[in-house]
């Protein structure tokens, strides 16, 4: 192997030797801690709703969307110990006993058993001083579905009271490492936004890398070095079906759906290892390359329109964040703050770019707004990296270090609220955050 090609490789391997972790222990569900919010936190009072049914409520909804609302970084939900009443129905609302305790909203609903596995899930959001309804929904659930449609309550209420839609009825996927005996199990990896109902989708003793996630979050594209190659997978998460759809000789990484999910933007590098970025149809499997150059480029994301490709190269002496037209033409150099920008990734409302950057010596988590100068550095770790964008295009999660364990960590694209999510034992990398479901 010549010096030439070894750096010219480099760029792309240190993604994939970032999943080599020194160190890799038992997998456990991920654990979320606030470690920094908002400077204001509105003070409401979630109401432990009221249950007509039989036994016990399955779900404690109130207490999932307290929740929520608590680890937005946004709001400071009371404890139920200082509530002075405990209505269940917006008409026994005394407004002024929750303005004594300084509450500016307050949430009550009741759960109700309608069936053998049926649900109505009933809630009122009022504002305390003006002593109005904000909200009032109905919605039915069973019991597999009664956590979602409590994370659904609490994204109605942010969206209400803050103008910004809710992700607490989203998914995330990440990529785990667990030492069983003298192997290394790698894991794809789906739970909820809270970290629950965490489920394995892809189990492995190699590596996996890059997922993505389809427009309409039912299928997750990744990289897998199955035989000791990389191949690219699309994978269906209903049915668990998978199917290969490029394993071309030498490189295949950096899946990325189109917006209309018809389409993979990917890297390819033959046996030359000249990484480039390529199109892929996935109903005729028909690759079209899309860059051509002698440099590295490499990890691909679309713009919402479709139109744009954006992508990391080293063409200008190292790694920059370019675009180009979906059609082709000569590429554009979009980001010129330091000496080291990649892993692009733009939010769903087209207005935010989101890269790893040098920022004095440290890979950190950076946003700037596309068409201004400057950046915004949001993360404080030494090696953060893989930024992904909520689908609310205000939070991202993003993959950091705490010891010697990989751990995810989100924050809102102001940097005013982060959070932490470990694992507890083990190593998590590789996040990317769901689009909205289509029954949103």
């Amino acid at each position: 192997m010549t010096t030439n090609f070894t750096r010219r490789i480099s760029l792309f391997l240190l993604t994939v030797l970032s999943l080599v972790f020194a160190s890799v222990n038992a997998l456990a569900e991920l654990e979320i801690q606030i470690t920094r919010g908002a400077g204001n936190q509105a003070p409401i009072a979630i109401v432990p709703f009221g249950w007509d049914g039989n036994v016990n409520p399955p779900v404690d909804v109130a207490g999932v969307v307290a929740a929520d609302l608590q680890r937005s970084g946004r709001f400071a939900p009371i404890e139920e110990g200082d509530m002075l009443q405990k209505p269940t129905a917006g008409v026994d609302v005394d407004f002024d006993d929750w303005s004594i305790l300084g509450v500016e909203a307050v949430v009550v609903g009741k759960l109700t058993q309608t069936g053998e596995n049926a649900f109505s899930v009933q809630f009122q959001l009022f504002d305390v001083y003006r002593g109005e309804q904000l909200v009032g929904y109905r919605m039915p659930a069973t019991r597999g579905t009664l956590r979602r449609a409590a994370h659904r309550v609490a994204d109605m209420i942010y969206e209400e009271l803050t103008g910004i839609a809710g992700v607490f009825d989203t998914q995330i996927a990440y990529v785990t490492a667990r030492q069983t005996g003298d192997q290394r199990i790698y894991a794809l990896v789906v739970s909820d936004a809270d970290g629950e109902n965490e489920h394995t989708i892809m189990e492995s003793p190699d590596p996996i890398m890059s997922p993505a996630w389809s427009p309409d979050s039912r299928r997750l594209a990744y990289v897998s070095f199955e035989g000791n190659a990389s191949s690219i997978f699309v994978q269906t998460l209903r049915t668990g079906n998978r199917i290969q759809v490029s394993n071309r000789p030498g490189i295949n990484g950096s899946p990325a759906f189109s917006p209309d999910g018809r389409k993979l933007a990917l890297t390819l590098g033959g046996a030359d290892g000249n990484l480039d970025i390529h199109v892929l149809d996935l109903a005729s499997r028909n690759v079209r390359r899309l860059t051509e150059n002698r440099a590295i480029d490499t990890e691909a994301t679309w713009s919402p329109d479709g139109r744009q490709v954006y992508f990391t190269s080293d063409r200008s002496g190292g790694p920059q964040v370019y675009r180009i037209g979906v059609d082709g033409g000569t590429p554009e150099r979009v980001t010129f703050e330091g000496s080291y920008n990649a892993r692009p990734r733009l939010s769903p409302d087209g207005k935010k770019l989101a890269t790893v950057h040098n920022d004095r010596g440290n890979f950190r988590i950076a946003v700037m707004t596309l068409g201004q100068s400057g950046v915004l550095v949001l993360s404080t770790g030494a090696q953060d990296e893989s930024p992904s964008f909520a689908p609310n295009s205000d939070t991202l999660i993003y993959a950091t270090r705490q010891g010697g364990n990989g751990v995810l960590e989100t924050v809102s694209a102001d940097g005013l609220v982060r959070q932490r999510l470990a694992s507890g034992q083990g190593d998590v990398r590789e996040p990317v955050w769901s689009p909205f479901s289509l029954d949103r």
